[in-house]
């Protein structure tokens, strides 16, 4: 079940999405975390954020609105308080990264650079934020550029997630790549919207947020799919994986490890029915490495 992302080995191909497992404290009290193939933490900021006002949460038929807007202790509290905690396990450290410019993601990268984690996720799409994200996840210009700069000073393997808000997913992705970025994961939220209808109030306090959760899967493979057919760097699919069934689609259509997010606040326990779902898959069908999956899907 290993799998080598940007030079960085993994005990498998199951991560948790930035943003729906904290730093990891809360669920380890329900699991080993030496289980997980990597943990993706919360997004981190330059400087501690208070995030925005509430309501941030809105349920939705299939999948939930969030605009929690990035509350976090800040990059260098994570450093000091919480990689010596994570690094307790074999799962491998994944710091996510937002900024309001680019100066703030380089200044970022350098930090984590120093520290004890093994990869860095650069958030360039966070669409719940007012100030940056969706600026630079949209324009292939400016994906580019970002990823040549924060490239400079970052020494982790970077990968960049993507935006789903935009016209041609493979042009952004290409960008990407092309500015050096040496692994991809896709999708972020899509921008959503919900109404309380007696008051006829948006009720996120932020008006809108990000729709995630098993509504967008299939958004997200086709776009796995189209990403995978145009970069040869490794891809981590996520959005709205709930099942090993779900994540073996993601890596059929081209991924080589899924996140898991909104799952977790289902079922704390969702990453290892993921990983045994997949484990699962494998068994049945005679597969022996879990490689042999990736991409394999088999166009009409």
């Amino acid at each position: 079940m290993k799998i080598n992302i940007a030079g960085i080995q993994l005990n498998n191909p199951v991560i948790t999405a930035s943003g729906t497992f904290g730093f990891g404290r809360e669920y380890g009290e329900y699991f080993d975390l030496n289980r997980l193939g990597g943990i993706c933490v919360k997004g981190l900021t330059l400087t501690p954020r208070q995030g925005n006002k509430p309501p941030r949460i809105a349920e939705t038929p299939a999948g939930i609105l969030n605009s929690v807007g990035l509350q976090n202790p800040g990059v260098r509290y994570f450093v000091e308080h919480e990689v010596p905690f994570l690094r307790q396990f074999t799962a491998k450290i994944i710091a996510n990264i937002s900024g309001n410019t680019v100066e703030e993601y380089c200044t970022m990268a350098e930090i984590l650079s120093d520290s004890d984690i093994d990869l860095i996720e650069m958030n360039i799409s966070c669409p719940n934020v007012k100030e940056g994200g969706v600026a630079f996840g949209t324009n292939a210009g400016t994906v580019n550029n970002i990823t040549q700069q924060v490239k400079k000073y970052c020494k982790k393997p970077l990968i960049v997630k993507l935006s789903p808000n935009v016209t041609d997913i493979k042009e952004i992705a290409k960008a990407a790549e092309d500015g050096g970025a040496d692994a991809i994961s896709l999708i972020n939220t899509l921008l959503g919207m919900a109404i309380d209808i007696n008051t006829r109030k948006p009720i996120l306090a932020n008006n809108v947020g990000g729709l995630s959760g098993p509504a967008v899967k299939p958004i997200a493979v086709r776009m796995v799919w189209q990403v995978a057919s145009v970069v040869k760097v490794p891809i981590i699919g996520m959005g709205g994986i709930m099942t090993g069934e779900d994540a073996v689609e993601f890596m059929l259509a081209g991924a080589s490890a899924v996140a898991v997010g909104i799952a977790n606040f289902v079922d704390p326990l969702a990453c290892i029915k993921v990983l045994e779902g997949l484990e699962s898959y494998l068994h049945k069908n005679n597969i022996y490495d879990v490689k042999e999956i990736i991409g394999k899907v088999e166009p009409n």
